[in-house]
């Protein structure tokens, strides 16, 4: 469904150079809320661009308008008022090339990652979690509350094992590369399919 939303938001340009982070994320409420009805919900923000990328979570930054030659990554959150979708998709306007070379190495160290968790490619990796537990919320820091329901080192459990409430826990994996001298980063959120 998350996909579904990212193809009908880039069908209809609806995040593009001029517009505002702002503007860019309510107008993708629209195709949301046509294609999933009331289910839809899309808490905000969704659209991070220039410096903003460098910043996978956190309060929202003050609004900015997409510049011609930007990186910008747009996160969908929870698009289902039932279930989580932690979906992101970094998109580059412009003809920088270290830019796009980003844009291609986030779904190749996404799928590294998902095959060793563990690869290099001269990018900083940001932020202390690679992923995270459908259902728990790595904005709101509770890392050392509930390690358990994050990928990172102080997680020392099964993934694939049954958590609160007897069901299988299945995982965001999340890859969020910066180039920090550049001043700009992106984001590759998938479910983590463990088969």
């Amino acid at each position: 469904m998350a996909e579904a939303l990212f193809a009908a938001a880039a069908a209809r340009g609806l995040v593009a150079p001029g517009r505002s982070e702002r503007e860019a994320s309510d107008r993708i409420g629209d195709p949301a809320r046509e294609l999933f009805g009331t289910a839809a919900r899309l808490p905000g923000p969704i659209v991070r661009s220039g410096p903003h990328t460098l910043l996978p979570y956190g309060p929202e930054p003050t609004d900015r308008v997409i510049g011609e030659d930007e990186v910008v990554v747009a996160e969908l959150g929870s698009v289902l008022a039932v279930s989580e979708a932690a979906f992101a998709s970094t998109h580059v306007f412009g003809e920088n090339p270290d830019k796009h070379r980003l844009t291609l190495d986030l779904p190749k160290m996404f799928a590294a990652c998902r095959e060793a968790l563990l690869a290099e490619a001269g990018w900083t990796v940001a932020g202390w979690h690679c992923g995270h537990l459908v259902g728990a919320d790595p904005s709101t820091g509770v890392r050392d509350a509930r390690p358990d329901a994050y990928l990172c080192a102080e997680n020392d459990r099964p993934l694939r094992r049954t958590v609160e409430g007897g069901w299988r826990a299945h995982w965001i994996l999340e890859v969020h590369l910066v180039d920090g001298p550049g001043g700009f980063g992106g984001s590759h959120k998938r479910l983590l399919d463990l088969v």
